[in-house]
């Protein structure tokens, strides 16, 4: 019997296999993608629903609240009785993101008044304002 083991091959009469290099991981860009897209979706939805109204109308009653409140962000949010002479009030809450309004409203305080808003489904955070409903005029009833 004869020893039939391998020799190892010469390192001179074979060429050896190269290694194809490493691809590197592009770690910025993709870090850049996880953080920067979902940024820009949050910055295009927000400008979005705050452009985009879902419906927008009159509600008429007496203006009994409003307020400058907030922790970090302030917002003017107000109370609005739709049903001033009834025995059990309905009370309709709004939202003001324009100071001009917002001093038109602190003017009229407790009188009757018509309230033109625009309501905005789906805002994101209680930054801009804590109600839905964004009122953008006032006017007094006689």
């Amino acid at each position: 019997m004869t020893d039939t083991a391998q020799t190892p091959p010469d390192s001179g009469s074979e060429p050896t296999a190269t290694r194809a290099p490493r691809r590197r991981i592009p770690w910025k860009r993709i870090l850049a993608g996880v953080v920067v897209v979902p940024v820009l979706g949050f910055v295009l939805y927000t400008f979005l629903v705050l452009n985009w109204s879902y419906s927008d109308g009159d509600r008429a009653g007496a203006l009994y609240k409003f307020s400058h409140k907030g922790w970090l962000c302030k917002t003017w949010e107000g109370e609005l009785n739709v049903t001033p002479d009834a025995a059990t009030p309905t009370i309709w809450h709004f939202t003001v993101r324009d100071d001009v309004v917002a001093k038109q409203i602190n003017e009229v305080l407790g009188a009757r008044v018509v309230l033109h808003y625009s309501e905005h489904v789906g805002v994101p955070t209680s930054c801009f304002g804590d109600t839905r409903y964004f009122v953008n005029a006032v006017r007094v009833v006689k």
